[in-house]
């Protein structure tokens, strides 16, 4: 399990999905509050998704004798990632000034993390497959 490449780019993916609670993707401030930090904790929609993706991402790594399961669910994760951003840059019109945060890579970086994890879970499915014509 752990000498696959994608079980520590899946890793990767929740560590940094967890990190995404408590540390800010961006810095504003708008009529109510005058200085904020924003991070995952500040909305329910976001404080679900990224819980969301940081269990799919774990337990997607346990699952590595099912490889065709685990690469759709790398899939599922990839998109609630996307879908994460999005919502953050959403919620980030709501206030008059801001600017990302440095932490806000911890964010940018998880999709990366996940289409390595899926291109290494591809990579063994073909290997799988031209091992069993093989034999």
């Amino acid at each position: 399990m752990i000498q696959r490449i994608q079980s520590i780019w899946l890793l990767l993916a929740s560590a940094f999905a967890f990190l995404t609670m408590k540390f800010a993707f961006f810095i504003g401030s708008n009529t109510e509050i005058p200085y904020g930090v924003f991070n995952a904790t500040n909305n329910m929609i976001l404080l679900i998704l990224t819980s969301m993706l940081g269990t799919l991402c774990l337990f997607t790594i346990f699952i590595y004798k099912q490889r065709k399961l685990q690469l759709w669910l790398t899939i599922l994760a990839l998109f609630i990632s996307l879908l994460n951003i999005f919502l953050y840059f959403v919620y980030e019109k709501n206030y008059t000034t801001s600017h990302l945060a440095l932490t806000s890579v911890f964010a940018l970086l998880i999709p990366v993390f996940l289409f390595f994890a899926r291109r290494g879970i591809y990579k063994d499915q073909k290997l799988v497959k031209s091992m069993n014509r093989l034999r």
